[in-house]
């Protein structure tokens, strides 16, 4: 295959289906997670980024978190650039400081004899669930109608234990989606063995979501295979879902997972992943590890284990996308049917936001 001329074609212009899911954005009014919790401490503001549009996220000093555009009115300079002031942000530049609802509340060329400007600039709702930041970049009135994934086995006094693991990687997050639900790459994790001889046995499309299903060996690796207790458990089958925009997994009710995608740009996505266990086994005895020690359990295996076997993803849809960018052109071939299905919908909703859209927002300068 030879080398394309010029840059992929954008959603409008492009001529098959894999040319528009790589140029897709997705629709703004549904809950993204921005960031881990424990990445932001009181006092601190950060820039997060959906689909090229940049946004101010700061922990007050009271804890609350809040959102509002990343930009002063006056010289447009980032407010990430900032600092909070209890329940207020302030600008590097001159000190402008808005309030948690985006409104001005302080300058200092009030003494100059200029006036107060009545500027405001756009908020986003804020909330946290599992350590995790969630924004609602879209439609703040829809903000309440749609839900954060309800995920019972992370709530209550006797959740299952879950540390989050966040990445940003430099692919569209198409390309995420696709490699995660896409049991056709076990070679690439042929080290670590998540899941071997996959077969598939459902591919359908539900309004929004595409459930699918595999007959697989699930964590067959020389040492998380230890963990699992495949006397208990159904370990040979694996349920997932593109519950659009989110992604989960389930074995036997017993091992489950979501990834949460915050699209950032057309080569930029940061991911989120949760992975949680009923339970684990001590290797090599017929005891389970204390539910108390489990979050400790997790977080060695995730610097150890889960983690790595993610960069290998990620080290796959970087190449992917550099590849795509330089053949965009090529002809597609693709033959896992459930990776058509998961293009087709992202198509299809951020076709549905673009003719829906007529811009708005709370508040603007």
């Amino acid at each position: 295959m030879n080398a394309a001329r010029g840059a992929p074609p954008g959603f409008e212009e492009a001529g098959n289906l894999r040319q528009q899911v790589r140029a897709a954005g997705m629709d703004p009014d549904y809950w993204y997670a921005v960031e881990e919790v424990r990445n932001i401490k009181p006092g601190n503001v950060v820039e997060v980024v959906f689909w090229k549009r940049s946004i101010a996220l700061f922990c007050a000093t009271d804890g609350s978190f809040h959102a509002m555009d990343n930009r002063c009115a006056h010289r447009q300079l980032k407010l990430s650039l900032g600092v909070v002031e209890g329940c207020r942000l302030v600008c590097a530049y001159h000190g402008w400081k808005y309030d948690a609802d985006g409104r001005l509340a302080e300058t200092e060329h009030e003494r100059m004899g200029r006036g107060f400007p009545k500027v405001s600039l756009r908020t986003y709702p804020v909330k946290v669930r599992y350590g995790l930041v969630w924004l609602f970049p879209g439609d703040p009135e829809k903000s309440e109608l749609r839900r954060i994934p309800d995920i019972p086995e992370l709530e209550g006094r006797g959740r299952w234990a879950c540390v989050p693991l966040s990445f940003t990687w430099s692919a569209h997050h198409s390309m995420v989606i696709d490699n995660v639900s896409d049991f056709t790459h076990a070679y690439l994790h042929r080290r670590y063995r998540p899941f071997e001889d996959a077969k598939l046995t459902r591919c359908e499309t539900i309004g929004d979501d595409v459930h699918l299903a595999y007959e697989t060996r699930v964590g067959r690796g020389r040492i998380s295979g230890l963990f699992v207790d495949r006397k208990r458990y159904d370990t040979n089958y694996m349920e997932l879902c593109y519950q659009y925009p989110y992604q989960w997994s389930n074995t036997d009710d017993a091992i489950k997972h979501w990834l949460f995608v915050l699209p950032v740009d057309e080569r930029t996505t940061r991911a989120f992943f949760l992975f949680y266990f009923k339970s684990l086994k001590i290797p090599l005895l017929p005891v389970h590890i204390p539910r108390f020690a489990m979050s400790t359990v997790l977080k060695v295996s995730n610097r150890m284990l889960i983690g790595p076997l993610l960069a290998q993803d990620g080290d796959a849809v970087e190449a992917e996308q550099e590849g795509y960018e330089s053949h965009w052109n090529a002809r597609p071939l693709e033959f896992n049917p459930v990776v058509r299905s998961f293009q087709k919908v992202t198509v299809r909703k951020w076709d549905e936001h673009l003719k829906c859209a007529n811009g708005g927002g709370n508040a603007g300068v």
